[in-house]
């Protein structure tokens, strides 16, 4: 066991998009990211995955609706829904979803990362 400072983490990198795994617990994996503009339409087919936003404000686009997530705020998008994260500026974001989650669904584009880091 040991103690994670979560705001520690986020200076260890400085790209956006590129989620890191920072912890694992029953099959699930604890991520954070850096995002800044715009991602892709994507959804997972079998998985549900929570936003959980530590800075900034997250719009996160649905066929029915656009969810604005700020400071503190969270929620889960459902498997199968989908879904575009946008940020006009950057946001800090810690994701919880099942350790098979692809990055971006089924959808193939230059913003997929296939491995991710852990730190």
């Amino acid at each position: 066991m040991n103690v994670i400072n979560v705001k520690d983490k986020f200076d260890l990198f400085s790209e956006h998009w590129t989620p890191k795994i920072i912890g694992e617990l029953n099959n699930q994996q604890v991520k954070i990211a850096k995002v800044k503009g715009e991602f892709v339409w994507h959804n997972h087919k079998d998985e549900d995955e929570l936003f959980y936003i530590i800075k900034g404000t997250l719009k996160i686009e649905t066929k029915t609706e656009t969810l604005v997530l700020r400071e503190g705020d969270m929620t889960i998008i459902p498997k199968g829904v989908d879904h575009k994260p946008i940020a006009e500026e950057e946001v800090w974001l810690m994701l919880f979803e099942p350790a098979v989650t692809k990055h971006t669904g089924e959808i193939e584009t230059p913003l997929t990362a296939h491995t991710l880091d852990k730190i």
